[in-house]
Formats: structure tokens, sequence, C-alpha cells
């Protein structure tokens, strides 16, 4: 996890903070740090199946789980104010990666420092000793004081409370500015823990059969990737190509802030083998693969533990370039829709492809659908919409839809057929300013099979995130429409072109 300025804030002021909820209850902290009430606040920008807290800001998703019935969303988050600081675990369950309740917060500051970002895990065989042969939650976080260093919480009651490990920090700071961020997971073949930790523009591996007692066993970063800025929240995953079991690869995910292709921060993958010791990357060492080439996907992380064995992650649905500056009341900050995982074989190679979790399917509703020449297709209107088409570009320069248009605005989400890109085009999505570098045209390269493009949008209130190709090509960006603009149109440039569509409402 960074920081607005990648510097933690000074230790007295934590030491006050975390005093002060003590004595005076969180109420009355927010009370004396709190923004005053807002005579502004936007619910038209409130999302309808993305998470956002009820009020203040939240950053990086934490913790994912399943257990017992229940995903939970730990999450980066200021309990008292709409501003990065006093960071700590938010929480929130559900059900179905579509209806979320919030619970209140799980992980305070300490002695050791504010809570930044980390990972959850079942210990399903009580190999930490904290559960008395049980299976309990794990929680295992960076502590951010006079340094970063890696801490545990564990839980027996479903997440609704945690005890802090009395033997923290588990990894202590070897002597390094950034290190941060662990993600834990169990590896079968070696029988034990194996932890990824973000240091510097590294990857340190580390392993354990306790998780309370670390050992470091490898290190992955130099001379492979983007290196434009501090490497944060990594996270590693076994998938098959195209299905099959048979034949997999491991997936290496690191963020990164800033060098991202939109500008800001942005996450990178990389493909190879992990023996249990030692990820190998089998790509060449230059080459960077983009997990989403839009400004607004960052420090994504998968679900540990889920049922039916889909690797499945959201990630934070925004931009450290302007994360402060996002205009919506009375919280700051949301996460993107839950997504589905695989790995497919292209012309190009192997590559990681994304989809909206099946989930959501049972909440659409009120669907109209529509195919034919696109010049003479109707308009739709919505503000949270999954939007499911099949275009064929005939002579089109280019072709797509425009959602959240109204009073002269709209962002245009389309197909360059002489350049091979897919695009969002959010510089007139709306009159709010957010900062000068956020009206943009994101692009992400994209060659065309069988002369038709699969598009799935997922448009909710103040957001799109865009799928084409099955999930081939990527894009994700916030947009903050006036209040009024529903419509939704399609737009064929230089040409004809033919399309198959189906719109749904989407609602919880």
């Amino acid at each position: 996890m960074s920081t607005p300025d990648d510097r933690p804030h000074p230790l007295p002021r934590r030491r006050f903070l975390a005093a002060s909820g003590a004595v005076l209850g969180l109420g009355a902290l927010h009370a004396l740090t709190g923004p005053a009430a807002s005579a502004a606040e936007t619910p038209q920008w409130r999302p309808g199946v993305r998470f956002a807290p009820a009020r203040n800001w939240i950053n990086d998703p934490n913790g994912l789980v399943h257990f017992q019935g229940e995903y939970h969303l730990f999450f980066q988050h200021n309990p008292y104010g709409d501003q990065w600081g006093n960071m700590s675990w938010g929480h929130a369950v559900s059900p179905d990666l579509v209806r979320w309740q919030e619970l209140p917060v799980a992980l305070e500051p300490d002695e050791l420092g504010e809570i930044y970002s980390g990972s959850a895990v079942v210990d399903h065989h009580d190999t930490s000793g904290f559960f008395g042969g049980q299976p309990g939650l794990v929680a295992i976080y960076t502590s951010a004081g006079d340094t970063q260093q890696q801490c545990l919480a564990h839980s027996s009651d479903r997440g609704r409370t945690w005890t802090k490990y009395a033997g923290n920090p588990v990894i202590p700071n070897p002597g390094v500015h950034d290190f941060r961020d662990p993600k834990v997971f169990w590896h079968a073949p070696t029988g034990r823990w194996v932890l990824l930790l973000a240091v510097g523009d590294r990857i340190h591996v580390y392993g354990s059969p306790n998780l309370r007692d670390w050992e470091l066993l490898s290190e992955f970063g130099a001379e492979h990737g983007s290196h434009g800025g501090v490497w944060e929240c990594p996270d590693l995953f076994e998938l098959p190509v195209d299905g099959d079991p048979a034949r997999t690869k491991w997936v290496l995910i690191v963020s990164i802030n800033p060098g991202g292709p939109a500008g800001g921060s942005a996450t990178q993958y990389f493909l190879g083998d992990f023996d249990g010791t030692t990820f190998t990357s089998d790509g060449a060492p230059d080459e960077i693969r983009w997990v989403d080439r839009g400004a607004d996907f960052y420090a994504p992380q998968s679900f540990s533990d889920v049922p039916d064995g889909r690797r499945l992650w959201l990630g934070w649905m925004s931009n450290w370039d302007y994360a402060k500056e996002i205009p919506t009341d009375p919280w700051r900050g949301s996460m993107t829709t839950p997504r589905q995982l695989g790995l497919t074989d292209t012309g190009d190679g192997v590559r990681l492809v994304q989809q909206p979790v099946g989930e959501l399917a049972a909440v659409r509703s009120n669907r109209r659908a529509w195919h034919g020449m696109i010049g003479r297709s109707p308009e739709f209107s919505g503000t949270s919409l999954d939007v499911v088409a099949d275009f064929r570009p005939g002579a089109a320069r280019s072709f797509g839809v425009d959602v959240f248009a109204g009073g002269g605005h709209r962002t245009r989400i389309g197909y360059d057929v002489a350049a091979q890109e897919l695009f969002v085009d959010r510089t007139g999505s709306g009159t709010a300013h957010v900062s000068p570098a956020f009206p943009a045209r994101h692009t992400t390269p994209l060659a065309l099979t069988g002369d038709r493009l699969p598009l799935r949008i997922i448009a909710d209130r103040s957001g799109v995130e865009v799928f084409a190709a099955g999930g081939r090509a990527v894009l994700t960006d916030l947009v903050f429409p006036d209040r009024g603009s529903d419509r939704v149109h399609l737009f064929a440039d230089g040409g004809n072109a033919q399309v198959e569509v189906e719109v749904f409402d989407l609602i919880p």
C-alpha cells in the first residue's frame, strides 16, 4: 500500500490517535478529527453493485477470504475522515459478492503503527496454534510505525473480533523503507505457508510451517517488468491454460506506483513457474504485461478459499494521481466488481483474462435486446447497467457504446479499427472537476478475431469496467456523469456496423 506521498505519518500523531480512540470512543474521535458535514452529498455516484463504504476514505482491498458461507472484504480505511490517514482495516461481508454488509472496523492502529495492507487465510488445521485445533481466520498485515513490519491477528468468531498476536512483529524490518503488503497462501506440495512481500522494487518470498516463524526463501524482480515506481501488493496463484488442468502456469501480480500506462498507479503481471521456493518468469526480462490499461484498477487481491476453486479478485477503483480529489461524498473510494480470472493461449502467447463474476446474473433485471444496423438502433437508459454486445464492424472506422449520455456529455467506449485499439474516452463525461489529468482517452491494443468484437460493459453510476474479446482486453475508468445523464447510445463512425446487444439493469 502506498501513501499519497509514499511517506509514513509521524509516529507521535499515530500514537495520539490510537490513545484518543481508546479514551474517547470512535464517535468522539470522529468529531475531533473528521471533516464537517457536507452540504453536497453525491448519492447519484454511489455504486449499485460495487462496494463503497458508508462514509470516509478507502483504498486497497485487504484480507480477501471466504469462510463459513461468507466472502470477507477488508480494506484500507480512514474511519475518521475522507482523506488518507489513520489507516485501519475496514470490513464488509457478502454471501454472493454482490450484496455487501459493512461491519465495524476490524483492525486499528496500535503502538507498532498504522495498519497497512495485507491478506487473510483460513488456518484449516490450526497450524498457528491459535484455535485449539479448530479452523479460524488469520490476518497478516503491515504495521507502519517508525518502520514497516509484518504482523498477525487472529479471529475465532468469523472475523467479527480480532486478537493481535503477542509476538508481533513476525517479520521485523531488515532496514529498508518500503517493506509491506504481505500476501499469504498454503503451498500443498511443500506443506508450508508462502508469503510474498513487496520490498522496494522487488518481491521477497518467505516460508513458514505455522504462520508465526518465517524464513526468507528467494527474491524476484531484478531486471524484470516495469520499475517506474515502487512495487506493491503482490499476489501469486496457479491457473490452468484454457481450462486444461494438465497445463498450468503461475501468475505473479505486482502493483506499481507510479509508472502505469494511463499515468499514475497500475498493475502488472508475470507468468512462469513456482516450485514452492522460487518464482521463475517465462517472459523476456524487459516485457511488461499490464492487467488493465485503464486508469482505475489498482492493488487487486485474489480471494483465498473460494469454495468452487475459481480464482476471483477485485481491485481499488481509483488512481493515486488523483485519489484524494475524487468528488464523492460522504465516502471517497470504491472497489471494482469482483472478477473471475483465467489464462488463454493467444497468437501472442498465454495471457491473463478477466470477466465479471457469474453472480452478477442474479441481480440483472429489465432485459432489453436488439440486433441490426447501428444507425437504426434504439436508445436505452440506466445508470447501473450490464451491457453485452457483439459487434461486426463492416465498413466503420470506429464503433461502440456511449453510456451516461445526456446534456452534451457522454462516456464513449469503442474500438478504433485502423489503430486496432479498444478505448474509453472520458474527456466529455461530465462537468465534475477531478484533476487536470482526469479527462483522458485510454486505450489497449486488441486485434479482432473473425471480424467481430464481443464486448461486456459494467457501467455502475461512477465508473465503467470494459471487457473485450472474452476478457483479453480490459479497461477500468472512473467517470462522474451529471445528474440526468442516463442514456445509452450505440455508434458507428465512417461506415455501417452491425450489433447484437442486450442491456440489463443491475439491482442488488
